[in-house]
């Protein structure tokens, strides 16, 4: 008989056994906007939680730029809002060039309808030589109301 343990629905990536790579060590964070509380490390790192918040409502930038070009095989992404319904826009996007040119992974719209609805997870496997930078914009009421973006996790392998 073969058989494989399988995560409940929702559970997410199982950051025990993946090679997440070690963002604090490869890149370096720059970001648009940041609360104290919620620093973009918390996002980054598997052994954290709490996640990033920004400080100010509205469009905002994480980027990651890599010491050296890195491949990249598997994106996850989680969002979070528990406080007030609204749609969120993020665009992914890629650089072989130091950020002189970019390319779009993924953009995509989603709606939070807290209690119920208020967790987004993407799992993206992609075949990426040679990231220099990896940018995430969001975009965290495209209603253009007073959200902060926020952002539970980013982790690459």
């Amino acid at each position: 008989m073969r058989k494989q343990v399988i995560h409940p629905e929702g559970a997410g990536p199982d950051r025990d056994t993946t090679a997440w790579l070690d963002l604090e060590q490869l890149a370096s964070a720059e970001i648009s906007s940041e609360e104290a509380a919620h620093p973009i490390e918390a996002a980054l790192n598997p052994k954290q939680t709490g996640g990033w918040r920004a400080a100010t409502s509205g469009s905002q930038t994480i980027r990651l730029r890599f010491d050296q070009p890195q491949p990249l095989q598997r994106i996850h992404l989680a969002f979070r809002e528990e406080e007030q319904p609204r749609t969120q826009e993020f665009v992914l996007r890629w650089s072989p060039d130091a950020g002189q040119s970019y390319q779009e992974l993924v953009r995509q719209q989603y709606t939070f309808s807290p209690p119920g609805t208020s967790e987004e997870v993407e799992e993206y496997q992609v075949n990426l030589a040679g990231v220099t930078v990896l940018e995430l914009q969001l975009i965290p009421d495209i209603s253009g109301g007073s959200a902060h973006a926020t952002l539970a996790a980013l982790y690459l392998a």
